[in-house]
């Protein structure tokens, strides 16, 4: 874990688990549920997945992307902001954050191209005003660590760089940013997780390596229960639920 992880505003900024499972009383007024509220954020992490494979950015783009939105919705409504322009402002915010930078045009061409349905065709003014509010929402901290480096460093120390251990621990921390950990929990904690499951799955026993790490393991193995009770509800996720949570935010003008 860099050490300068626990100096930054990412670390500053982390929230306590019932600080992010919060809907906004506008939202609520719309009949927006928590469950509805995490639908529509899953489904817009997959929308910016989904737009930055087009683009062609790093996927640590697509990782802060991810956490600018749901930290955005952590301070601000969906029924002012919709997501339908955050996550692709997340985006080509994240872009510029990372290095990665990306035109506004291009981003507007992949979305019309991609997206049949007229709510998520905006064009590149909406995009730069929404810059703007969403950097307000951030409070202009764009620093975001994430479990990839962690992952790799930890998988070398505990004897597991194998190919598959690899896969399997990488593809685990991908599916960690449909969910809200990267707002909870420090990063080399998620990747130690994901480390965990990745173990257990594969009949690896490296108790003694995590004994000799000397973290908590209650934390470790809370988080695990996090991401494979998302596994187990995940298989109940269709579009006619996100759909029906979409169809509750009547948007102000």
């Amino acid at each position: 874990m860099a050490a300068n992880f626990w100096t930054s505003s990412h670390y500053k900024q982390l929230l306590e688990q019932e600080d992010v499972g919060v809907v906004n009383q506008l939202d609520k007024e719309k009949g927006i549920t928590l469950e509805d509220f995490k639908l529509i954020k899953y489904h817009m992490s997959n929308y910016i997945w989904k737009l930055a494979q087009q683009i062609k950015v790093r996927q640590r783009v697509v990782a802060t992307a991810i956490a600018y939105m749901r930290r955005v919705y952590t301070r601000r409504s969906m029924s002012q902001y919709d997501p339908r322009l955050v996550a692709p402002t997340c985006l080509y915010l994240a872009a510029k954050a990372e290095e990665s930078t990306v035109q506004a045009r291009l981003l507007v061409f992949y979305i019309k191209k991609s997206c049949s349905d007229e709510k998520y065709k905006y064009e590149i003014k909406d995009i730069l005003e929404m810059e703007m509010k969403v950097l307000e929402a951030l409070d202009y901290y764009l620093v975001v660590f994430h479990p990839y480096r962690s992952l790799s460093q930890l998988l070398q120390d505990a004897g597991m760089n194998d190919v598959n251990m690899i896969q399997l621990s990488w593809g685990l921390v991908n599916d960690t940013y449909k969910m809200d950990l990267i707002l909870v929990h420090p990063p080399h904690l998620i990747a130690l997780a994901c480390i965990y499951i990745a173990s257990v799955q594969r009949d690896k026993d490296i108790t003694t390596w995590f004994e000799e790490l000397r973290v908590d393991m209650n934390v470790v193995k809370n988080i695990s229960m996090e991401i494979l009770d998302f596994y187990e509800g995940h298989r109940l996720i269709t579009d006619v639920r996100i759909n029906a949570a979409f169809n509750k935010l009547v948007l102000k003008p």
